[in-house]
């Protein structure tokens, strides 16, 4: 894709942690409105990736842009530009579903009408209008998932990082879920997604499959399966990939 179109680029990304390195070499470039996965196991890199490009760690080596700003050197305009969802959800579980609102929109600078606008959006799109007085450790975890999902956009972020957000809700939650992500990307919004489930990986327009740091395929479920044969599934895939890596290495 021509660099005008990506919203995120990557390129030679390395982080490393003493004598580790978490991230090897990663280059790729996401486009706008794009619903991208990084698929891997625990340890895979993709969290650490996740966090360079969210200004929150800073790379060893190698240069990432984030809605065109460096995540090196311009971490805080990153910071600002970007909704970051982690898998514990960064909810207070002492206040209500409201209150929560009410915080996220303090930190993220959302005042006077925007606010009950923005408020009045997430409480819909979570589908807890009802709930709203709730204290937010009464809600089921398909609920809390929504509602942190709600307060990561209320500032209306042209880049939507979600962090392993599916981890521990039931099938119809998730499915549920991903129904708001495709909504967020239909109206521009570019989405990237860490996940270990392999059928969530269907549901992402291209994939970085990782393994020890580094991406050992790239393409969108179909491009992936269609170099593992007729009827290969991403699980298929993903043991290939990771044979194929092994069997490379000294």
């Amino acid at each position: 894709m021509p660099p005008e179109a990506a919203m995120v680029e990557v390129r030679g990304l390395v982080k490393r942690f003493d004598g580790f390195t978490a991230v090897d070499h990663v280059t790729l470039e996401i486009a706008r409105g794009e619903i991208f996965g990084f698929l891997g196991p625990n340890g895979a890199g993709k969290t650490t990736t996740i966090r360079i490009l969210c200004g929150l760690l800073e790379p060893s080596e190698g240069v990432a842009r984030v809605n065109g700003f460096d995540v090196a050197r311009e971490p805080e305009s990153v910071k600002h530009s970007i909704g970051y969802m982690s898998q514990k959800f960064s909810l207070y579980d002492d206040l209500t579903v409201e209150e929560n609102l009410d915080f996220f929109c303090g930190v993220y600078g959302v005042a006077g009408a925007r606010r009950d606008e923005r408020k009045a959006y997430a409480l819909r799109m979570a589908g807890l209008e009802p709930e709203r007085k709730r204290m937010t450790r009464e809600l089921a975890g398909g609920w809390k998932q929504r509602l942190a999902l709600g307060c990561a956009v209320l500032h209306e972020p042209p880049v939507l990082f979600l962090d392993e957000p599916t981890s521990g809700v039931d099938p119809i939650a998730r499915r549920r879920f991903w129904d708001l992500i495709y909504e967020m990307a239909e109206a521009g919004s570019t989405v990237i997604v860490s996940t270990h489930y392999m059928d969530e990986a269907e549901y992402c327009q291209r994939l970085a499959l990782m393994h020890r740091g580094r991406v050992v395929a790239l393409g969108t479920p179909g491009e992936l399966r269609a170099q593992c044969g007729a009827g290969a599934t991403m699980d298929d895939v993903f043991t290939a990939c990771i044979e194929r890596e092994e069997r490379q290495r000294p």
